[in-house]
């Protein structure tokens, strides 16, 4: 299965599959008890889950980041594999949801992870000083691009990038999102496509967005209006 990590420019060391072969046991046993994701994704866990969120390394191979927040990060995607592939990274991962943040936590304790600190809590919710700090902003499987783009770049330092995992076709998201990329001060720099190692519904792609300039300190909105009103 880590064959096909050459098409995204990666290969493991025997010392990587090991720690991601026991990452993988302990996610299947968590997710038994606990649905982090649906039991048929559970049988391409690897394939749709940990070789996408892995995929970044398309974008990082060329960038030098050392701050990384994902939003949204559900059971840990792309939060928990790219902290276990990228020791030199510090990732922060933000979920609203308590049983899958506690995952987190466990995996970040059972497997030594070092370089990840999962949080509990609304995005809008976050602390404000941790604006305007992350060298990249991620988010996978979540909402709508005009909700997401004001939800991630607040947090995005100025220069900084918002990578964002979607389906191949993006291209009414990013029509649909020319109002909040003007208004946060984000223009799209990049579209990267790659494909997963499964039969159906295989090419993803990253939207790869840059902050320009500030943006005034009351995005992202709160009480609801970033889904109620969006820009």
């Amino acid at each position: 299965m880590y064959n096909n990590l050459i098409n995204i420019g990666l290969e493991f060391s025997e010392e990587q599959k090991e720690i991601f072969n026991r990452y993988i046991s302990l996610f299947l046993e968590y997710n038994n008890k606990v649905n982090l994701i649906s039991q048929n994704d559970s049988k391409v866990l690897f394939e749709k889950h940990i070789y996408d969120s892995l995929a970044l390394n398309l974008f990082l191979k060329d960038n030098k980041t050392k701050k990384i927040l994902d939003i949204g990060t559900g059971g840990g995607f792309p939060s928990l594999p790219l902290a276990l592939f990228y020791k030199d990274i510090n990732i922060t991962a933000v979920d609203s949801i308590k049983k899958k943040i506690n995952f987190l936590n466990l995996a970040k304790n059972e497997l030594e992870i070092k370089n990840i600190k999962p949080i509990c809590s609304r995005i809008e919710d976050l602390p404000e000083n941790i604006k305007n700090s992350f060298d990249i902003v991620t988010t996978r499987a979540m909402a709508d691009l005009r909700e997401i783009l004001e939800y991630a770049i607040p947090y995005v330092k100025v220069g900084g990038y918002f990578v964002a995992y979607k389906a191949i076709k993006a291209e009414e998201e990013i029509n649909n999102a020319k109002n909040a990329l003007k208004t946060l001060n984000t223009v799209l720099v990049d579209t990267i496509e790659y494909s997963l190692p499964i039969e159906e519904n295989r090419t993803r792609v990253l939207l790869i967005f840059k902050k320009t300039k500030d943006i005034p300190s009351s995005y992202p909105r709160k009480n609801g209006l970033v889904k109620k009103k969006p820009l």
